[in-house]
Order: structure tokens, then sequence, then C-alpha cells
């Protein structure tokens, strides 16, 4: 019974079933932001909701009798748990933050999905090279705002009047966000030489420091891909190697049978 269940749980058909029920619930879920829709709707929405949070309920439990003591084992299963947890917040007013946290089901796709689950485990198994680069990047930040400061606050008190300002300004410089007409150009009027400074800036970060960062996400996207397709691998060989060994068994078992 066990096994069956866990079988009907693992198809490809009962997952897009899964994942179609959370996309139709995160877009009920947007609707309910509408006064419009709600006063006139309002009513049959509730009953779409608590009907898909039923199925996700039911889902849940199916799996923890399915896997019993494995399920928490899981990390995708404790973040579905969690999100389902976070669901059956309460309806009073005073829990209305934990209700506009509902919407945090759609990401039960990402536990659903396997290429989804494949990005998001590179991007965890990134983080540790991630945390070298930013703390290399606050150094420059750090350094940048130190002279930013020094150099541009006397005329320029409310980009760069205090450390904290100068790193604000200069992350906007950073994002190229209206970086050249809306900061350096009209730095460049009072200071012409700016320019010796943000160029560097922005060439080290936003073309250096950033794509490092994507560099060191897509080479983790690849290892878990990698990985995955190892796991599929071994399973495949030993697979045909178990039955290479009963073929010879049976053979074996018909040489010494008498004839």
């Amino acid at each position: 019974m066990t096994e069956k269940l866990r079988s009907f749980l693992m198809r490809s058909d009962v997952r897009m079933v899964v994942i179609g029920i959370i996309v139709f619930n995160a877009i009920l879920l947007g609707l309910e932001t509408s006064s419009t829709v709600m006063a006139r709707y309002g009513a049959l929405i509730t009953l779409l909701d608590t009907i898909c949070l039923t199925i996700f309920i039911v889902e849940l439990l199916a799996k923890l009798i399915a896997f019993r003591g494995q399920f928490f084992r899981d990390g995708w299963n404790v973040f579905d748990f969690f999100i389902i947890a976070i669901s059956l917040a309460p309806n009073a007013q005073s829990m209305s933050v934990l209700r506009a946290l509902r919407i945090f089901r759609v990401l039960r796709v990402i536990s659903a999905a396997p290429s989804l689950r494949r990005v998001v485990e590179g991007f965890i198994t990134a983080l540790p090279g991630m945390g070298s680069v930013f703390l290399l990047m606050g150094m420059i930040f750090y350094i940048g705002s130190v002279i930013a400061t020094k150099l541009f606050a006397e005329a320029f008190p409310e980009w760069f009047g205090t450390l904290a300002m100068s790193a604000y300004s200069l992350f906007q410089v950073m994002t190229l966000e209206s970086w050249s007409m809306g900061i350096v150009r009209p730095v460049m009027e009072i200071y012409p030489y700016a320019w010796v400074f943000f160029v560097p800036f922005i060439m080290v970060t936003t073309f250096a420091v950033v794509n490092l960062l994507v560099g060191l996400i897509v080479n983790s996207m690849q290892d878990a891909h990698q990985a995955e397709e190892n796991v599929k691998t071994d399973a495949y060989r030993q697979d045909v190697l178990d039955r290479l060994v009963a073929i010879e068994e049976k053979l074996n078992a018909k040489e010494r049978a008498p004839d």
C-alpha cells in the first residue's frame, strides 16, 4: 500500500496536476487583491482557494504516509511543509501579515518542477563562493565610498555627504540606473576629472564582480545537473548489472538442472 502510494505521488502526470493547481491557486491569490473582483466573485474565489489548500494538505498527508520517517530527510518536503503551515494561519485581521504570506504557495512550483529545483540547488551550492565575492565587493564599496565622500561631499552633500550616502549613490552607479545623466555628469560639471574615479569603479563592480557572481551560479548549476545525470547513469548501470546477474543465475540454474 505504502509503495503504491509512493509510486503514485512520484508519477510525472501527478506532478503536472499539482503544478497546475499551484499556478491556479497563485492566480486566485492575485485576484483577491482586487476589490472589484472580490465584490463580485469573492465567495467563489474563497471557495476555490479553500479547495486548493485542501488538496495541498491531502497531498502533504499522503507524502507523510508514503515516506514516513524519510519525509523530513528531504529538504524539499520540509519546504512544502513550511509553506502549507503558513497557509493554515488564522484569518483574523491581526494575522493579516501571515495571510499575505499565503502567496508563498506559488514557490511550491520549485519543489514540484525538477528543472526549477536544479536551478535553486545550483544557487545554494554557489552561496559559499558568492560569500567571498560579496566580501570583495564590500571592500571595493567601502574604499570607493571613502574616496567619493572625501572628493565630492562638499559640492554634492545629497549624494556623497556621508559614507552611507556615498555607498548608496555608488550602488546606483553600479546598477547603471541613471548613473551618467543622474550622477556622473552633474559631478563632472564641478569636477571634470571625476570620470577617472567612476569609470574604473563601474568596470570593476558591474562588469567584473557581477559577472563573476553569474559565472559562479552558472557553474554550480552545471555541477548540479552533472551530479543528477551521474546519479541517473549509476542507477541505469546498476539496473543493467542486476539484470545480467539475474540472467546468469537463470543460465546456471538451467545448466545444473538434470536433462
